[in-house]
Protein backbone atom coordinates (compact mmCIF):
# COMPACT_ATOMS: atom_id res chain seq x y z
CA UNK A 1 0.00 0.00 0.00
CA UNK A 2 1.25 3.43 -1.01
CA UNK A 3 -0.10 5.47 2.26
CA UNK A 4 2.25 7.27 3.99
CA UNK A 5 0.41 7.13 6.99
CA UNK A 6 -0.04 3.17 6.90
CA UNK A 7 3.76 2.85 6.33
CA UNK A 8 4.36 5.05 9.16
CA UNK A 9 1.76 2.09 11.76
CA UNK A 10 3.63 -0.60 10.37
CA UNK A 11 7.26 0.94 10.93
CA UNK A 12 8.34 1.10 7.32
CA UNK A 13 8.83 4.91 7.79
CA UNK A 14 10.05 6.76 10.80
CA UNK A 15 8.21 9.59 12.84
CA UNK A 16 8.10 11.19 15.94
CA UNK A 17 5.86 8.76 17.96
CA UNK A 18 4.46 10.43 20.98
CA UNK A 19 1.58 7.48 22.33
CA UNK A 20 0.20 4.46 20.35
CA UNK A 21 -2.11 1.51 21.88
CA UNK A 22 -4.06 -1.26 19.91
CA UNK A 23 -6.18 1.42 17.68
CA UNK A 24 -4.41 4.60 17.63
CA UNK A 25 -0.92 5.88 16.46
CA UNK A 26 0.15 9.38 17.36
CA UNK A 27 2.79 11.59 16.41
CA UNK A 28 4.37 15.30 15.09
CA UNK A 29 3.56 16.45 12.04
CA UNK A 30 6.72 17.27 9.89
CA UNK A 31 5.01 20.20 9.13
CA UNK A 32 3.58 21.94 11.97
CA UNK A 33 1.55 25.02 11.47
CA UNK A 34 1.22 25.56 15.39
CA UNK A 35 3.51 24.97 18.42
CA UNK A 36 2.14 22.15 18.99
CA UNK A 37 0.91 19.77 15.86
CA UNK A 38 0.02 16.55 16.48
CA UNK A 39 -1.75 13.97 14.20
CA UNK A 40 -3.26 11.26 15.62
CA UNK A 41 -4.60 8.12 13.37
CA UNK A 42 -6.47 4.97 13.25
CA UNK A 43 -4.11 2.21 12.98
CA UNK A 44 -6.31 0.58 10.48
CA UNK A 45 -6.60 2.70 7.10
CA UNK A 46 -9.73 3.91 6.71
CA UNK A 47 -9.48 6.40 3.55
CA UNK A 48 -11.15 9.49 4.93
CA UNK A 49 -14.19 10.34 7.41
CA UNK A 50 -16.58 10.33 4.92
CA UNK A 51 -15.80 6.24 4.40
CA UNK A 52 -15.74 5.86 7.94
CA UNK A 53 -17.90 2.38 8.15
CA UNK A 54 -20.72 2.80 11.23
CA UNK A 55 -19.20 -0.27 12.82
CA UNK A 56 -15.80 2.41 13.23
CA UNK A 57 -17.70 5.48 14.78
CA UNK A 58 -16.54 4.92 18.55
CA UNK A 59 -13.16 4.83 17.11
CA UNK A 60 -13.53 9.22 16.59
CA UNK A 61 -14.28 9.44 20.42
CA UNK A 62 -11.33 7.47 21.28
CA UNK A 63 -9.32 9.65 18.97
CA UNK A 64 -10.75 12.78 21.13
CA UNK A 65 -10.25 11.29 23.87
CA UNK A 66 -6.41 10.41 23.48
CA UNK A 67 -6.53 14.00 22.16
CA UNK A 68 -7.66 15.43 25.08
CA UNK A 69 -5.17 13.68 27.24
CA UNK A 70 -2.38 14.48 25.01
CA UNK A 71 -3.21 18.21 25.60
CA UNK A 72 -3.56 17.94 29.50
CA UNK A 73 0.00 16.10 29.07
CA UNK A 74 1.36 18.78 27.27
CA UNK A 75 0.05 21.47 28.95
CA UNK A 76 -1.92 23.00 26.73
CA UNK A 77 -5.20 22.25 27.61
CA UNK A 78 -6.09 24.69 29.80
CA UNK A 79 -4.65 27.44 27.27
CA UNK A 80 -6.85 25.64 24.55
CA UNK A 81 -6.41 23.74 21.42
CA UNK A 82 -8.09 22.64 18.80
CA UNK A 83 -9.06 19.13 16.58
CA UNK A 84 -9.48 19.27 13.30
CA UNK A 85 -10.64 16.48 10.76
CA UNK A 86 -10.25 17.14 7.25
CA UNK A 87 -11.89 15.31 4.54
CA UNK A 88 -11.67 14.63 1.18
CA UNK A 89 -9.74 16.91 -1.36
CA UNK A 90 -11.94 20.07 -0.80
CA UNK A 91 -12.03 19.73 2.91
CA UNK A 92 -8.05 20.06 2.89
CA UNK A 93 -7.00 16.29 3.57
CA UNK A 94 -3.72 15.73 2.01
CA UNK A 95 -3.08 12.30 3.36
CA UNK A 96 -6.10 9.76 2.18
CA UNK A 97 -6.32 8.16 5.88
CA UNK A 98 -8.23 9.23 8.87
CA UNK A 99 -6.51 11.67 10.91
CA UNK A 100 -6.81 14.42 13.54
CA UNK A 101 -4.78 17.34 14.19
CA UNK A 102 -3.85 18.57 17.36
CA UNK A 103 -3.39 21.90 17.66
CA UNK A 104 -2.12 24.55 19.96
CA UNK A 105 0.40 26.45 21.74
CA UNK A 106 -0.72 30.15 20.17
CA UNK A 107 -2.83 31.95 19.45
CA UNK A 108 -4.92 29.93 16.31
CA UNK A 109 -7.38 32.15 13.92
CA UNK A 110 -10.69 32.66 14.48
CA UNK A 111 -10.97 32.04 11.26
CA UNK A 112 -12.61 28.32 10.20
CA UNK A 113 -11.90 28.18 6.61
Amino acid sequence: MDCIFCQIVDGKIPADIVYQDEDVIVFRDINPVAPTHLLIIPKKHISSLAHLPDAEIPLIGHMVKIANQLAREGGVAESGYRLVINSGEQGGQLVPHLHMHLLSGRRLSDAIG
